[in-house]
């Protein structure tokens, strides 16, 4: 069943495996990195899952916390600059989802690798370099190369991969949805 939780519904990807990331979190909280409006990570904090919410701009995470109000025992909400500081603000393995949307800084993904959770699960949803043909965004900077993510999360347990056009208005995007692998150490 989908839930319509403000202005903007969570992303199909996100609704598709909302509860495959419920159970591979082990009790630890979803990082909803980039988060803007927060509208997927706040699906799941109304799925019961703890959420951290991380974005640069301080109206976005004040517009937040007021539609937040009522899972304040479930969310934290950070202001964090994630170009300039990069994510050493977060411990190494404390997230059991990581859901990137709509965000792209290359130099985040070592980052992004080693705050999830062996066995944790990743979101990350983006457009690609063939968004330009439709519209905005058009700087190369922000827009996948093909197969980029694959390059990036490939080599992990993938439950889910996309690249291509969809929607309509027509977008063209890249998504996967995979697994961090357990590093044995003997």
């Amino acid at each position: 069943m989908t839930h319509n939780h403000g202005p903007q519904k969570p992303s199909g990807v996100l609704l598709d495996h909302a509860r495959v990331i419920e159970r591979y979190c082990n009790g630890l909280p979803v990082l909803d990195l980039a988060c803007g409006g927060g509208r997927n990570g706040v699906y799941l904090a109304r799925l019961g899952m703890k959420v951290v919410f991380a974005d640069i701009l301080s109206d976005k995470l004040i517009s937040l916390h007021g539609s937040v109000r009522d899972l304040l025992s479930r969310v934290l909400i950070c202001r964090v600059d994630m170009e300039k500081d990069g994510l050493g603000v977060f411990r190494p393995g404390s997230f059991g989802a990581i859901l990137v949307f709509r965000y792209l800084h290359r130099p985040l993904m070592p980052f992004i690798k080693d705050l999830l959770a062996p066995g944790g699960i990743l979101v990350y949803e983006t457009f690609t370099v063939d968004q330009a043909k439709f519209g905005k965004p058009t700087n190369p900077d922000f827009l996948l190369k093909p197969g980029e993510l694959d390059g990036w999360f490939g080599s992990w347990e993938v439950l889910h991969r996309f690249e291509g056009i969809q929607g309509n208005p027509q977008k063209a995007i890249a998504n996967i949805v995979c697994r961090k692998p357990f590093q044995h150490i003997f």
